[in-house]
């Protein structure tokens, strides 16, 4: 077990810096952390949903904030951190596994999220949906304690951890909701008192406070976006029609990913055993219920979600991923103790191991200098030649950055860090409110759209003359003089 944990966390954290995804949710997001810590804007939402006015709560922002703190404003702490809240995840999945079926059950759980190369780049992905994986796990356990006639706190650390998870990812914690309401009409003899229900309550609405004062604040502003979004467009509607066959091949893709990365024939059979094995034992009755509403709650909510221009995405299901492996692994426990069971097991693993390791394995040594590769290693590249070469000329100089499709906060947020950590509060005289005759220009790749990059350069050759530039992988930087 201590072996896989620390196989878990290299995995995760090994490289987490040159290989970081920094993008422009990143950049966004390290933005507000900033003006908290240097210009003490608190704040009452987080980041924006893929929704259209749907704000999360701030507690992600809040979370990371400390790590940016002490790492100086660098993102690969608070990086780091939200990448060891999922081997904690991990770690807790193994003690889950253990308590509802066996130790068989917990390892193989832990094995498999440890190495699954879409669970180590879901884990190593910095955005506010990842800390869901181990909030999703501390759901399921409360659920599993209260299922054991467990004490009445069971209830508020599920409630509780139903109103965190909407404040990480809610369109995968929504359909927490619908979930504990039919696991509560399914347990109804051993619900709560007063007390205990009030509490509970209390706890969940107490996640949401900060996002009811905001929008009191402001003219009911996220209540009516709400009401727009899930009302007036209907959302959710029962006429799916062909949308299902689409659905169906996205839980598909997305479960049967974090076995084996490409969906395949031989995990489809893997499935089907693993199936077979849970449904004849008899003893797992329990067990099956609840991860019936647990997983059946997600695959009709997004079923019937016909929202957001009909678009889902892998994210959405963050929540749910974790619990999957764990009835994955209790099916394979069940088949490890039937008479040919052990070789079966030995057999997935085998594939499974050949599947994920290379693939994770080639991720974490990679460099950064593909003609593609746009990670923190080579934007922080790109950014120290500007700021570096600007200081030699010591001349005031502005910057231009070309992102595809959107616009570019991640190099707004590490220029500026980057600039008051080599030169303080004159940020190497980089100029944002004037033109003056030194010019930067920084352009990432765009394969798919390359006119649009052709426009932006065609722009830029009528603003200033190049004088020489570098390429950091898919980075392009030169220096130019404004004409």
């Amino acid at each position: 077990m201590s072996a896989l944990i620390l196989l878990a966390l290299f995995v995760r954290l090994y490289r987490v810096g040159p290989l970081l995804g920094f993008y422009f949710d990143q950049g966004r997001d390290a933005m507000v952390i900033w003006n908290l810590w240097h210009e003490g804007k608190f704040f009452l939402i987080g980041p924006v949903t893929g929704l259209a006015g749907i704000f999360l709560g701030p507690l992600y922002y809040y979370l990371i904030a400390p790590f940016y703190l002490v790492g100086g404003g660098n993102p690969v702490y608070p990086a780091a951190f939200v990448s060891f809240l999922t081997v904690i995840a991990l770690f807790l999945l193994f003690k889950l596994g253990s308590s509802m079926h066996s130790k068989e059950a917990g390892i193989f759980a832990l094995a498999i999220g440890s190495i699954s190369r879409s669970l180590v780049l879901d884990s190593r992905w910095f955005s506010n949906p990842t800390p869901i994986f181990l909030s999703s796990v501390i759901l399921l356990w409360s659920l599993w304690k209260i299922l054991n006639k467990g004490k009445g706190y069971w209830w508020i650390l599920a409630a509780l951890m139903i109103g965190l998870s909407l404040q990480f990812e809610s369109a995968s914690a929504i359909f927490y909701l619908p979930m504990i309401l039919a696991f509560a009409v399914w347990q109804r003899k051993i619900l709560p008192g007063i007390k205990t229900s009030a509490l509970a309550l209390g706890a969940f609405f107490t996640t949401l406070l900060p996002q009811l004062i905001f929008n009191f604040r402001h003219d009911n502003i996220l209540l009516d976006n709400l009401i727009d979004t899930f009302f007036k467009q209907k959302s959710f509607s029962g006429d799916i029609g062909s949308a299902l066959v689409q659905r169906l091949d996205f839980f598909w893709g997305a479960f049967s990913s974090k076995i084996f990365s490409e969906p395949q024939a031989i995990i489809g059979t893997f499935f089907i055993l693993v199936f077979l094995f849970l449904l004849k034992a008899k003893k797992l009755k329990k067990i099956l219920v609840l991860f019936s509403l647990f997983l059946g709650a997600p695959i009709i909510g997004i079923t019937l979600f016909q929202g957001n221009f009909g678009n889902i995405y892998d994210y959405y299901l963050f929540g749910y991923f974790l619990p999957f492996v764990l009835l994955f692994s209790i099916g394979l426990a069940e088949i490890w103790k039937a008479r040919i069971g052990k070789l079966i097991v030995i057999i997935f693993f085998t594939l499974f191991v050949y599947k994920n390791v290379p693939p994770v394995k080639n991720y974490i040594i990679a460099g950064f200098d593909g003609p593609t590769h746009i990670t923190l290693g080579n934007e922080l590249q790109a950014v120290d030649w500007i700021l570096e070469d600007a200081r030699k000329e010591g001349k005031p100089f502005n910057v231009d950055v070309y992102v595809p499709p959107v616009i570019p906060h991640a190099y707004d947020y590490l220029f500026l860090w980057r600039a008051t950590q080599k030169c303080g509060d004159n940020l190497c005289l980089m100029e944002r409110n004037s033109q003056v005759p030194l010019l930067f220009t920084l352009y990432e790749v765009d394969p798919p759209h390359p006119e649009r990059l052709e426009a932006w350069l065609l722009r830029q050759k009528g603003i200033g003359k190049v004088i020489f530039g570098e390429k950091f992988g898919g980075i392009t930087v030169q220096r130019r003089q404004r004409l």
